[in-house]
C-alpha cells in the first residue's frame, strides 16, 4: 500500500442552517475574516489565523436541539477576550454551555463552551489559565 504526506488543511466545514445568519455570527460576534462566498451562494468561507472556515448551508435545516455533545470547534483567545467574549456572549443571549476550568490533559486552559445560531457547539479557549489561579464562575466575569 502507497502513503503519501497530507501538508496541511484547506479548510473545516461548519453546517449551518441559514447562511446569513451565520455569517453575522461567525463575522460580526466572533470577528473572524470573511474571504467570501464561494460561487454557488450556499457557502462561506472565514479565516482566522492560519485557518480557513467553511460555512455550509445545510440543504435541510436541523432541529437545534439534536447538538452531538462532544463535536465542536475551539478557538484560542487571549485572557482580555476571553472576559470580553463572556461580557458581549452574556448581552447577546448567546446560549452558553459551560465554563471549564482545565487543570490537565493535552488542551489546558479555560474554556467557555456555547451554541451557534444552528445549534453548533463551540468553544474559546484561553491557554494561558493555569491550575492554581483564580476560577470565577460565568456570572462573575461578567459582572467584572
Amino acid at each position: 500500500m502507497g502513503r503519501f504526506k497530507i501538508e496541511g488543511v484547506t479548510h473545516w466545514s461548519i453546517p449551518v442552517n441559514n447562511l446569513k445568519e451565520a455569517e453575522d455570527f461567525y463575522g460580526d460576534l466572533l470577528g473572524l475574516k470573511p474571504l467570501g462566498r464561494l460561487g454557488n451562494a450556499v457557502m462561506s468561507c472565514y479565516n482566522v489565523g492560519d485557518h480557513n472556515i467553511l460555512l455550509c448551508e445545510r440543504e435541510q435545516p436541523q432541529d437545534k436541539t439534536t447538538v452531538e455533545e462532544r463535536v465542536h470547534h475551539s478557538f484560542t483567545v487571549s485572557p482580555e477576550s476571553f472576559v470580553e467574549a463572556c461580557k458581549i456572549f452574556y448581552e447577546k443571549k448567546v446560549p452558553i454551555v459551560q465554563l471549564q476550568y482545565r487543570a490537565h490533559g493535552y488542551f489546558t486552559g479555560r474554556e467557555l463552551y456555547f451554541y451557534d445560531p444552528s445549534g453548533n457547539r463551540l468553544e474559546l479557549r484561553d491557554p494561558t489559565w493555569k491550575k492554581g489561579m483564580p476560577e470565577p464562575p460565568f456570572d462573575d466575569i461578567v459582572q467584572s
